[in-house]
Order: C-alpha cells, then sequence, then structure tokens
C-alpha cells in the first residue's frame, strides 16, 4: 500500500440560479429545435411524396401507351382467325402477334380469364344477356372483346355475353 491520500471528489457546484434573460433563451432553444424537427419531418416527407408521384407518373405514362396499342392486339387477334392459303403469311402474323403480346405482357399486360367465370361488373362489361338454364346464372358464355389489366389495375373490361336464369321457367317451377 502506498502512502499517497486518495483523491477526494468535490461535489459538483449547482447551477447558478436562472435568470429571467437565460430562461428566455433555454425556450427559444427548444422553440427552434422543435422547428428544425418538423421541418425535416415535412422535407422527408415530401420527397417521399414526390418519389411516389414520379413513379406514379411513369405507370401512368406506360399504361396510356399499352392501352393505345389494344387496337392493334385486338386487330391483330381479328386476323389470325381468317383463314388463308398462304400458310407462311399466316404464319409470320402469328409470330408477329406473339412478338408484341409477349412485349406487352413484359410491361405488366395481362389478360382477364373470361372462360368459365362469373360475371364480374369490376372486370367485365355486359353486351348481351341471355335466358338459358342451360348455363349457370350470371356466367359468361361468350367474349366479344377480350379484357385487360396493367400491373393490376383494370386497363379494360372486358366484353362478354352472360347467362341469366330464364325467367318464364322460373315461374312453372
Amino acid at each position: 500500500m502506498s502512502n499517497e491520500d486518495p483523491i477526494l471528489e468535490t461535489p459538483p457546484e449547482p447551477p447558478p440560479p436562472a435568470t429571467p434573460e437565460l430562461e428566455a433563451a433555454l425556450r427559444e432553444k427548444a422553440d427552434l429545435q422543435d422547428q428544425l424537427l418538423r421541418r425535416a419531418a415535412e422535407f422527408e416527407n415530401f420527397r417521399r411524396r414526390t418519389e411516389r408521384e414520379r413513379l406514379e407518373l411513369s405507370e401512368y405514362a406506360a399504361m396510356d401507351t399499352v392501352k393505345a396499342l389494344l387496337p392493334v392486339l385486338d386487330d391483330f387477334e381479328r386476323a389470325l382467325k381468317i383463314e388463308t392459303a398462304d400458310k407462311d403469311y399466316a404464319k409470320g402474323m402469328e409470330l408477329i402477334h406473339a412478338r408484341m403480346f409477349d412485349l406487352l405482357k413484359k410491361q405488366g399486360l395481362e389478360p382477364i380469364a373470361t372462360e368459365g367465370a362469373a360475371f364480374d361488373p369490376n372486370l367485365h362489361h355486359a353486351i348481351e344477356m341471355v335466358p338459358t338454364n342451360e348455363a349457370a346464372d350470371q356466367a359468361i358464355l361468350g367474349e366479344f372483346q377480350r379484357g385487360y389489366r396493367f400491373r393490376g389495375r383494370l386497363l379494360r373490361p372486358a366484353m362478354v355475353r352472360v347467362a341469366v336464369a330464364d325467367a318464364s321457367e322460373a315461374v312453372t317451377r
């Protein structure tokens, strides 16, 4: 053991009494810090909102372009249904259609399935209502024009023929 004196700790001095000027300066400092935090949060929200709007704008621009190409795709589908004597010509048309459809599909185009589906007014546009008991009520019997979604959003509803329960037979039951 050494003969050195242990260091005595002195208690910290109490803060000087607050003066009105000091209190005012502390309040102003707290107000300025609060304003700074609020401005920083507002700026971050603004940055996120503008980024989201920019992405939506580019998505809508692509959506408009794809929508403008749908009539061309429809024309290809109608052309493919017509019989032709020139098999090479028909094969070329099929290849062009497939290539265009694949390109649009990669961009986010999705056809709406109608075969065997029930009528959904959010996805389908009923062009004809056919009274029948051979199919379930509100079943889709045929498709006049294919409908599409683009990146999950409805781009164009499918135009369909819909079965409705035959009222004359329902009364006799």
